[in-house]
């Protein structure tokens, strides 16, 4: 009965490594992809010009020892030192055919020597020697290794070490070991002088110093991006920082003076006796005013400390989405238009004379671009009270089918405005909040002495997109 020999899948295993390996082997090696020297302190010259006297010294001196030595043809002298030289050349940008190219001319310059001494004569006799005096090239013959050929290759080895992975570099360290093994070995030659234990040390070394200084350059690179992550990490925790310092100054300072006004202003009326209607009236609005900063105070502060502030979306531009779902959003929704005729009458009850109009055809707008022009209304407003007291004021909001219009302007200030500190941060708000929308702001000196903020805010948030009304009036700003 014939005994049944049952596999377990080595055999397939062996075949599949043996399969990817001769695949990888063959990407590694049989590639024409370019790999440049990598950048350098060195100017780009001094390395050029040390490889061209490389290249110049090697054909030269291979020119000499094929003449010389091994005595083979001035053709074939010639296109084998040429083609030595231009394989050093190659490999500034082509590494790996660059090895393969001297590889090719070594054996063929191995092969013609071997040939010269077996036969019995040389073929191409030194003028030194004749027919008749019985002398062949001598036993001490460099082989298989020529020197030039030796240094040309070690230089290109070299190369390729300093910028390819250590994997393509030990295949082709062994491949060149078993090239020299085989020529020197089972191809064989008489009457030579081994060169192969000086190329094998040789080679060597340079792939070691060029890996070398591959892996110190790979580490100077990492340990630059590392520094560069450091100091990034040690400039947002300094950033954390000073975010959370500010948020407790603003609570413990800021908010606690509020909360006391807003108490002040809800108790003053009791205190008196008979209080007028207009006394009322302005305590009033104190409080409302002192609860409104309460609530702008603390959306601040829910953004202040939060470590990773929300992007600023065109609908939502002061993230008031984000801090709901985060619990931090403010108890009274944030302002729109509808709130503008407050405002205003809060300017006028601060001794500012405001006019307001309206142009268009009221439509709907996204809430974000109701805020913006809510904001930009009020910061136009807060910076005429300062900068041009006794003025007079028109806010002009003119609605286009692709957008709002929002125009403050005020005339030449009635007498000479008070120091006011400030970093002109308000401008740079107004111009943050009209480019995140896709819009434009002016802000300029008028003709006349005032000062007029135009902003536009498309509807859809596109600056691109195509008009479909008259084009809103940006260029310029008229004095009331």
């Amino acid at each position: 009965m014939p005994r049944v020999v049952r596999t377990n899948g080595v055999e397939e295993r062996v075949k599949e490594r043996l399969t990817r390996g001769v695949r990888l082997l063959r990407e590694d090696l049989w590639s024409a992809t370019p790999h440049p020297l990598p950048p350098s302190a060195r100017p780009r010259w001094l390395r050029h010009g040390l490889i061209a006297l490389v290249v110049l010294g090697t054909t030269l001196m291979n020119i000499d020892q094929m003449d010389d030595r091994y005595q083979l043809g001035a053709e074939y002298i010639l296109l084998c030192s040429l083609a030595q030289g231009a394989a050093v050349v190659l490999a500034l940008r082509w590494p790996v055919p660059a090895w393969w190219a001297s590889t090719v001319v070594t054996v063929v310059v191995a092969l013609g020597v071997r040939a010269q001494l077996r036969s019995t004569q040389p073929a191409f006799p030194s003028p030194s020697l004749s027919p008749s005096s019985g002398e062949t090239i001598g036993a001490d013959v460099p082989w298989p290794w020529s020197p030039p050929g030796l240094i040309a290759h070690a230089v290109i080895l070299f190369l390729l070490a300093l910028r390819l992975p250590n994997r393509v570099v030990i295949e082709v360290l062994a491949l060149t070991a078993l090239v020299t093994y085989v020529l020197q070995g089972p191809v064989g030659a008489p009457r030579f002088s081994s060169t192969s234990t000086l190329a094998l040390a040789l080679f060597v070394s340079a792939v070691l110093l060029g890996s070398a200084m591959r892996g110190r350059r790979e580490a100077r690179t990492q340990l630059v991006e590392q520094t560069s992550i450091t100091a990034e990490e040690r400039a947002r925790r300094t950033l954390l920082e000073e975010r959370s310092r500010i948020a407790r100054e603003l609570h413990d300072v800021v908010a606690h003076h509020m909360s006391v006004i807003s108490i002040q202003a809800q108790v003053a009326p009791h205190l008196v006796e008979n209080p007028s209607e207009e006394l009322k009236e302005n305590l009033h609005g104190i409080r409302q005013n002192a609860l409104e900063a309460l609530t702008e105070l603390r959306r601040v502060l829910g953004v202040l400390r939060s470590e990773n502030p929300p992007d600023p979306d065109p609908d939502d531009p002061l993230g008031t989405a984000a801090a709901a779902a985060e619990g931090t959003a403010p108890h009274a929704p944030q302002p729109t238009l509808d709130r503008l005729d407050a405002l205003i009458d809060n300017t006028r009850t601060a001794g500012l004379a405001v006019v307001s109009e309206i142009h268009g055809d009221v439509r709907p707008l996204p809430p974000g671009v109701e805020l913006s022009a809510y904001r930009i209304v009020q910061e136009a407003l807060s910076n005429a009270l300062r900068h041009a007291p006794g003025s007079t004021v028109r806010v002009e909001l003119t609605h286009f089918p692709r957008g709002l219009q929002v125009r403050v302007i005020n005339s030449r200030p009635a007498r000479p405005a008070p120091p006011s500190p400030g970093a002109g941060h308000g401008l740079l708000g107004m111009r943050e909040r009209t480019a995140m929308l896709g819009g434009t702001l002016m802000a300029t000196e008028t003709s006349h002495g005032g000062f007029a903020v135009v902003a536009f805010l498309p509807r859809d948030g596109d600056p691109g997109s195509e008009p479909s009304g008259p084009a809103p009036d940006t260029t310029g700003a008229k004095s009331p």
